[in-house]
């Protein structure tokens, strides 16, 4: 018998996905469970699994094309006999330009494929994770993954790995362990950044901004996906509210525990999540039913990647975590969506999103509303400022300027201010609080 392998579904908004590589070539023997192909998702490469087991006859989407979720990607035939009729089908009906087959159309058993389990060190069957690329890489060098101690999260091989093995090993571009490093891609999308008095230098654009002056270059998946987002926010009625913040206090207490491993991100995330404690309707969303009160408290930080897009890896439950494990978290995070290792709960369960250009300099900037959530944060640059004292005099104190942009059918004005004001309050006064 002859299956189909269809493009899957890998995320509730994918409607379409590119084949970044097949791990298996025609003749290939694939056995249930094992991995046959990678394929790029909205935001994650992801691996996609065969449930049956036989022959990989053909191949009808081929490395570096896209097709629509539901569409034929592969021919599997159950026996080697049954290879060269699966070609003979392939080149009359040519499956992968159309979706699956009706009932009452003759045609081949389709095949489900499934995502495989990711950021475990032995993955599903006790098999090998290894990132796409350093699975192209090792096909191409003709190197044997068996046997190979990867060095990347969880102990997946990455593309450095590969190169090591192959004697052809060069100085890898260093991947930002927290958003303070990460280039930022538009001003809705930035990459958070520290307020401290002194933030790491910002690295170069992104590659995308070097190709050739008067071409068109054609948009990546992720940048798609970002498209297909912002396009959904227009027709939701918005309002901004500014706010100014003096960050003194904040920044003296991430001096004292950054060498702990803290990351401004993970302290400006959680600020914001204990103060929406006390605000539940900004942590809220519109649905055409009413209001969605979320059950938690989950803070997207947008995220620019180097190649192009942008991402929001989620922090679960920030107001609950402690300051040390939710900077370790972030690390974890940002990482593997470097990697395009984060699965799409890790990515698209946010009830509130920050956005930070501050390393850049920005003292403001609007951000658009994410779908699905009812407000955004922007954060700008904290500087020293000449300002009047209580006492009446001058004097100079660190402030940032923030910048939340809120859905008006469930979260009015006067909500947004006083969301503002208990988290000024917070940083202001008493950020030790956020260590507890």
């Amino acid at each position: 018998m002859i299956h189909e392998v269809f493009m899957p579904a890998l995320s509730s908004t994918m409607t379409e996905g590119k084949i970044v590589s097949w791990v298996k070539s025609p003749g290939d023997r694939v056995e249930k469970g094992e991995t046959v192909v990678v394929v790029e998702s909205d935001k994650a490469d992801m691996d996609v699994e065969s449930f049956y087991e036989g022959y990989l006859a053909v191949i009808t989407v081929p490395a570096g094309e896209a097709a629509p979720v539901g569409a034929a990607i592969a021919l599997v035939a159950e026996t080697e006999a049954e290879i060269e009729t699966a070609k003979q089908q392939a080149n009359s009906s040519a499956p992968a330009a159309t979706p699956a087959p009706k009932e009452t159309t003759p045609a081949p058993e389709p095949v489900a494929a499934a995502p495989a389990a990711q950021d475990t060190p032995s993955g599903r069957n006790g098999r090998i994770i290894v990132s796409p690329r350093a699975r192209k890489l090792a096909k191409e060098l003709k190197v044997d993954l068996s046997g190979l101690q990867g060095s990347g999260p969880h102990g997946r091989i990455v593309a450095e790995d590969v190169e090591a093995v192959a004697g052809k090993s060069s100085a890898p571009t260093p991947a930002p362990a927290t958003a303070t490093t990460a280039p930022a891609k538009t001003p809705t999308a930035p990459t958070p950044a520290t307020p401290a008095p002194q933030p790491a230098a910002a690295p170069a654009p992104a590659a995308s901004t070097t190709a050739p002056l008067g071409e068109v270059v054609p948009l990546n998946t992720l940048q798609n996906a970002v498209v297909r987002n912002m396009v959904a926010s227009i027709p939701v009625p918005t309002y901004r509210v500014g706010y100014t913040i003096t960050t003194d206090a904040l920044d003296s207490l991430y001096k004292k525990i950054k060498s702990k491993g803290v990351t401004m991100t993970a302290l400006l995330a959680k600020a914001v999540a204990v103060a929406l404690q006390k605000h539940p309707l900004v942590n809220a969303s519109y649905t055409d039913q009413g209001i969605q009160y979320h059950s938690s408290i989950n803070i997207a930080v947008a995220v620019a990647m180097a190649d192009g897009g942008l991402i929001t890896p989620v922090l679960q439950n920030a107001d609950q975590v402690d300051i040390y494990s939710l900077s370790r978290n972030w690390k974890d995070l940002v990482e593997r969506s470097r990697l395009k290792q984060l699965q799409p709960a890790e990515y698209s369960s946010g009830t509130f999103t920050l956005s930070n250009l501050g390393m850049f300099g920005v003292d403001r900037f609007d951000a658009i509303l994410p779908p699905g959530q009812g407000s955004i944060l922007a954060i700008g640059a904290s500087r020293p400022q000449v300002v009047a004292t209580a006492e009446g005099m001058m004097g100079v104190r660190r402030q940032m300027q923030v910048n939340i942009t809120c859905d008006h059918r469930i979260i009015y004005g006067a909500d947004a201010a006083a969301f503002l004001q208990d988290l000024a309050k917070l940083i202001e006064t008493d950020p030790q609080s956020l260590t507890l």
